[in-house]
């Protein structure tokens, strides 16, 4: 694996101006072992030419005139050859291997990066249907497109060598092989740009219906909730449909592009082996040369072959690049302006609802609709542009990457990677500067900050334990709090939490609310839900009303002066078990 791309180096800048300079560029990045599969892969197939030419001597020198040792020293030549193919045949589908496994890791790697680049851009632009997609299909099809580099060149090369070696037997002959196999691909053509038409039709429906997927899975509980599962179900089953129909057009123009290339190359041998024939019935050639014409013809089928199905895999590549291309082509939403920051402590204060962050309070932040005060986070974390001012200094003209450092949204519904806990929460990100020890004391701290110790304690295998992606193994109360511990280890100097409690039962929340208030205290932290065991831990309450602050102050004072906001706040305030 040393000879192709380690995940931890970088891929490289991509040529992300059309498929095909994608398809190229890949090339390019591995060049050396590039040429070393065209190399090989010549090599081999023109060995597969050499055999015809022994055995027609074998027969002309050898068999015809009785000369034994002629014949010996022949058929010695063919057994050598043939383990010299074989060997050369390994040595061309490893290299080829390598290269496509580093094609894929490649593409894999420079899409991890544009979407760690995009940030909160990216699920805006691009859904999780096509993300799944690309690293299902799409990865899979342009790495196979780098079959050209190898058995493509050697194609080319063995057919242009036997026509020369045609030309030694018969001027005909070799005229038929330079003027067939063009007409083969001329056949070939109109089909392949069929399949390029249909397969983009095809890819296109997928990403789509993977993306209803999961949506669908996403929100099942509220489909559930509201019956409108039968309702999506339908109209997924419809969409399947439509993709199922597609599919079967990709694979009627398959088929047709199979059955050719296995059928055009028995017609053109068949064709050539009977001009031979006659021309050896007529003296015109030795048998010796019928054998060898035969044997050449056979052995083209081979880069006929690999030209026919080659060229079907590029129209595949070239597709799948086409989706690479588009998300590489996406820019950040955010434009990164690079200024200062405050210097220590500030304030955060949005004109827009009227709510002020005050540096080292905690403030809980109640909204009549959730979407108002999701849009108060999204502007407060500069997730999207606004006139937010951080300490006097406007938010959008702060470096981003201080602006990511600094303030910290822990959104509810954040995303979990698998891997072990201890990696899951976050504590290898600065593993260079804590020891294993020093990591396992903060975990342990944050864990019990967010009342987890059940959570770990119920695990085989600890903080060393596998989560699945998205911690699928684990109850909704359970990946609430892990994503509070990881929250909670970056020790951001502005927390942003959303709904950090809504999944777990009262008497959890309740140590949720004491030990994060106590382990917070001095910082600034904004809490936006309606729990009261989380308000009434807060310096200051904020309500947001049609995405305006209406009323500020201590939770019990909201309580009896705006009975709005008393309705709100004990409406659906139920225990929710894990």
């Amino acid at each position: 694996m040393s000879r192709i791309l380690s995940l931890t180096q970088q891929p490289g800048t991509p040529d992300s101006r059309g498929p095909g300079r994608y398809l190229w560029w890949l090339v390019t990045s591995q060049l050396r072992w590039a040429v070393l599969g065209a190399a090989f892969s010549i090599l081999w197939m023109f060995s597969l030419t050499l055999p015809p030419y022994f055995i027609a001597n074998a027969i002309d020198r050898g068999l015809r005139p009785k000369n034994l040792t002629a014949l010996g020293w022949w058929a010695a030549a063919i057994i050598g050859i043939g383990i010299t193919s074989a060997l050369l045949g390994l040595c061309r589908h490893r290299i080829m291997t390598f290269i496509r496994i580093d094609a894929s890791y490649r593409t894999v790697a420079v899409v991890i990066r544009q979407a760690v680049r995009l940030g909160a851009t990216f699920p805006q632009r691009v859904s999780a249907g096509e993300v799944v997609s690309i690293g299902a299909a799409d990865v899979t099809a342009i790495s196979e497109a780098q079959t050209m580099v190898g058995p493509g060149a050697g194609a080319v090369v063995t057919y242009l060598a036997i026509a020369v070696v045609l030309f030694s037997v018969s001027a005909l002959l070799a005229g038929v092989v330079l003027l067939g196999v063009p007409l083969i691909m001329v056949i070939v053509g109109p089909l392949l740009s069929r399949l390029r038409r249909t397969q983009a039709e095809y890819r296109q429906q997928q990403g789509a219906l993977t993306a209803r997927a999961g949506d669908i899975v996403s929100g099942l509980r509220v489909l559930c909730g509201i019956g409108g599962k039968p309702l999506f179900a339908e109209r997924y089953r419809q969409s399947s449909e439509q993709l199922r129909a597609e599919g079967y057009r990709v694979g009627a123009v398959m088929s047709w592009i199979e059955a050719l290339a296995v059928g055009l190359p028995g017609i053109f041998l068949a064709t050539v082996t009977w001009l031979a024939a006659r021309m050896a019935a007529e003296g015109q050639i030795t048998v010796g040369q019928l054998v060898s014409v035969y044997g050449y013809v056979a052995v083209l089928i081979v880069p006929v072959g690999f030209l026919i199905e080659g060229a079907g895999q590029l129209g595949k590549g070239l597709v799948a690049a086409r989706r690479v291309v588009r998300v590489l082509e996406l820019t950040p939403g955010l434009a990164d302006a690079g200024g200062p920051a405050p210097v220590g402590p500030a304030d955060l204060h949005d004109p827009t609802s009227g709510l002020l962050l005050a540096a080292g309070r905690t403030t809980a932040l109640v909204a009549r609709r959730s979407a108002d005060a999701v849009a108060v986070v999204d502007r407060l974390g500069r997730y999207v542009d606004s006139s937010v001012s951080w300490g006097g200094l406007p938010l959008n003209t702060v470096a981003l990457a201080e602006v990511r450092r600094r303030i910290l949204v822990a959104d509810n519904d954040a995303y979990l990677f698998g891997g072990a806990l201890r990696e899951v929460v976050g504590a290898e990100s600065d593993r260079s500067e804590r020891s294993e020890g020093q990591d396992d004391a903060a975990i342990a701290t944050a864990v019990r900050l967010a009342a987890a110790q059940d959570v770990v304690a119920g695990l085989p295998a600890g903080l060393d334990a596998r989560i699945e992606a998205r911690a699928a193994n684990l109850s909704g109360g359970q990946r609430q709090r892990l994503r509070l511990i990881r929250a909670l280890l970056a020790d951001p100097e502005v927390l942003l939490l959303v709904e950090p409690t809504s999944a777990v039962d009262a008497h959890t929340e309740a140590l949720i609310a004491e030990r994060v208030g106590a382990a917070r205290a001095g910082r600034t932290t904004l809490l936006v839900g309606t729990s009261p065991l989380l308000l009434d831990r807060a310096d200051e309450v904020a309500y947001l009303v049609d995405g305006r602050v209406v009323a500020t102050g201590p939770h019990s004072a909201l309580l009896t002066e705006r009975a709005d906001y008393r309705a709100l706040v004990f409406r659906g305030n139920e225990d929710t078990d894990d």
